[in-house]
């Protein structure tokens, strides 16, 4: 299970405070695959984070019973001035992973080559989006975050990164955060709405996209 627990997130910008979450408790089933809604700025990103941990809350706390993925291609976790092999060394570590086997995996899934060992500074913003694909990949996890699914290289990468994708959710649970319904509707069987601060969670897809469309015509 996922469980948030009174959990808040607050900014300030231009000296206004606004508010992202506002004191949400919600119980998540970590077998079931979550569609995220909401209207731009409503916060989907960040709630996407506070659930993997790379950004703190306000006031709440999230208790986590599972693995969870960063959000899937993130590459904000990545050093710029060290080596794409060293960043994948030291995520490995973090996660608790063999080392040599994510290497290995990273090293065929991505393609990239002796660029492995220059600093990820350098790397274009394709190659960079490679290695943080291929590194959510080659880390097993028992949930995943899923922030927009983007192309990533070609045709045929792009058909490698779905089979790897399909693979991986076939044994794990999913939140994904899409403005596209349709790919909502594809990939998820439950639904959650984020507004104004308030998160509403639905066994039902298709109940989250009616509120959701409710909530842009109104």
């Amino acid at each position: 299970m996922i469980v948030t627990d009174h959990l808040t997130k607050t900014y300030w910008t231009h000296l206004k405070r606004k508010v992202v979450l506002s004191d949400v408790s919600v119980n998540l089933d970590t077998r079931a695959s979550y569609g995220l809604l909401g209207q731009n700025g409503a916060g989907k990103s960040t709630f996407l984070k506070l659930i993997a941990g790379t950004e703190a809350p306000t006031s709440g706390r999230i208790y986590r019973s599972v693995r969870i993925s960063w959000p899937l291609g993130f590459a904000g976790g990545f050093h710029p001035m060290m080596t794409g092999r060293e960043n994948i060394r030291f995520l490995a570590r973090v996660y608790d992973a063999d080392i040599a086997e994510v290497t290995e995996f990273v090293e065929d899934f991505s393609e990239l080559g002796r660029d492995l060992d220059m600093p990820v500074k350098t790397y274009s913003s394709g190659m960079t989006s490679r290695l943080a694909f291929a590194v959510s990949m080659a880390i097993e996890f028992d949930f995943y975050l899923v922030d927009e699914i983007t192309a990533v290289g070609d045709s045929r990468f792009q058909l490698k990164c779905a089979r790897a994708f399909a693979e991986r959710r076939a044994r794990a649970g999913l939140i994904m955060a899409s403005h596209s319904t349709g790919t909502i509707k594809e990939y998820c069987s439950a639904g959650m709405v984020l507004q104004k601060g308030r998160l509403m969670v639905f066994e039902d897809i298709n109940d989250a996209i009616e509120v959701h469309r409710q909530a842009m015509e109104a």
